[in-house]
């Protein structure tokens, strides 16, 4: 009688324990045996900023599509993060949302939401909810230096820890959250796999970000978000977080950008299109310094079109693409992508073909969030790395009328509010209804003022908030 053979047990490795990667090792963490994340940094031990995210100082949401996908991967995971504090906001329901066609309505019927929090807070509770899982443990102070393995298989990756000694850890699966930084496309091309395209445009934007305490209470408080126009380059707006505060951030491209200056920041929010901002944040108590990063670069690696994709690798949020985070796209794309991981898993386990359905799958919410941001950027006057073209400029105004009807039209402002949110194709606005709508225009007239409900006027009463002429 022969002795039966056990199989030996498979093991995931997740380069980063940012959100991307905590997200990637849930997709994962029911195919394998154990999931370990390597991350460079330390982790922290609450809802405390982590090293290595720069951009958690500017306001994060987490759009219906990516909460929709972070509860897919992690049941419940959403309501705690509103148990801790966070916000839902139903889009436009809660919004005070002024575009360059004018003022959105706040339709009474709500199809979608925004989870709005602090970066640390929503990472917090993500980190917290991956790691209760017994097959799932992260390593900190771990620096991923190689890929091990050839062109056609990857097998692991090669490490540096803290005290500089080196190790390899082998791994059936290797995915790559480790966002902007990540070296991917240098490794790949060592293995002789060629060049990656990458795409990149710039359209100069920098963010300056402060936390308030909010002098109202914030509970059921309306995200204001005043756009910015490529005629007028400069947007803000202020989203309510936990613990009582607002999260306010103000953007403005090259010539126009705000600055470090605690004392310039309120006044840079009065040069917005609008000063709805500015009269909130007079009564508002400033409780952090200002923040300002230049690094909102649109750049895409095209992993999915490479000839060949090594088996066992897989490149997941940020690693594939980063997008300017003024459309909040960031962390939905990058739940979307762990769902189409965990998908392909599902269907294929750690089969051969694997990698390459699972970098294709991962592709398409990329493909969109792309297409959106680039399709707005690209039309600033300070932007770099490409240019509009004929269909880019016939597109961008087929958009602005859509705005323009989605301020007075509620079929087409949920159409685009479906996109918007990452859970519909682009596509879908081009239906006869939603092209038809777009022909005949706003079938309302269009609002001159900022949309605060008599509620809402009273707690700036209050608060002692004014708003100038011009703030309505």
């Amino acid at each position: 009688m022969t002795e039966r053979s056990h199989p030996r047990p498979t093991r995931a490795v997740v380069i980063g324990g940012s959100i991307a990667g905590m997200l990637a090792a849930a997709a994962v963490k029911d195919h394998v045996d154990r999931v370990e994340i390597l991350e460079t940094h330390e982790i922290p031990a609450g809802p405390k900023p982590r090293a290595g995210v720069p951009q958690a100082a500017h306001f994060h949401i987490l759009l219906s599509g990516g909460a929709d996908a972070v509860d897919d991967l992690l049941p419940g995971a959403v309501g705690r993060l509103l148990a801790a504090g966070a916000h839902r906001v139903p889009m436009t329901t809660n919004m005070i949302m002024y575009s360059p066609e004018g003022w959105y309505r706040r339709w009474k019927r709500d199809s979608h939401h925004l989870i709005a929090a602090s970066r640390d807070l929503t990472d917090f509770v993500v980190r917290e909810h991956v790691l209760k899982a017994p097959n799932v443990t992260v390593r900190p102070l771990t620096r991923v230096t190689a890929l091990l393995g050839d062109a056609r298989r990857i097998t692991g990756v090669r490490v540096r820890e803290a005290g500089g000694a080196e190790s390899e850890v082998t791994a059936d699966l290797v995915v790559d959250a480790s966002g902007r930084a990540s070296r991917t496309p240098r490794w790949l091309a060592e293995l002789g796999l060629g060049r990656v395209r990458e795409d990149r445009l710039d359209s100069g934007l920098a963010y300056a970000s402060r936390v308030y305490r909010a002098p109202v209470a914030t509970r059921n408080w309306p995200v204001i978000n005043i756009q910015a126009d490529p005629r007028l380059p400069r947007a803000g707006g202020i989203v309510p977080i936990e613990d009582g505060r607002w999260h306010v951030s103000l953007m403005g491209t090259s010539g126009g950008q705000p600055t470090r200056d605690p004392d310039a920041f309120a006044p840079y929010a009065r040069t917005l299109r609008h000063p709805v901002v500015a009269d909130l944040l007079d009564r508002a108590e400033p409780l952090t310094d200002v923040v300002v990063t230049r690094s909102t670069v649109n750049r895409r690696y095209y992993y999915e079109r490479l000839g060949t994709w090594p088996e066992g690798l897989v490149a997941v949020g940020d690693s594939v693409a980063a997008f300017n985070p003024v459309y909040g796209h960031g962390m939905s794309v990058a739940a979307l992508g762990a769902v189409a991981l965990r998908d392909r898993l599902a269907a294929a386990g750690l089969r051969t073909g694997l990698a390459r359905q699972a970098q294709r799958a991962i592709a398409r919410p990329v493909h969109l969030a792309w297409s959106l941001a680039v399709g707005q950027d690209i039309h600033y006057p300070t932007t770099t790395g490409g240019k509009a073209g004929f269909a880019d400029r016939l597109l961008h105004r087929y958009v602005s009328r859509l705005s323009r009807t989605a301020t007075g039209s509620y079929h087409v402002a949920t159409a685009m509010t479906d996109v918007l949110t990452l859970q519909t194709s682009g596509i879908s606005l081009l239906r006869p209804g939603v092209l038809a709508a777009a022909v005949r225009g706003p079938s309302r007239p269009q609002l001159t003022a900022p949309t605060f409900t008599p509620s809402e006027r009273r707690l700036m009463d209050e608060a002692d908030i004014v708003l100038s002429a011009a703030g309505g």
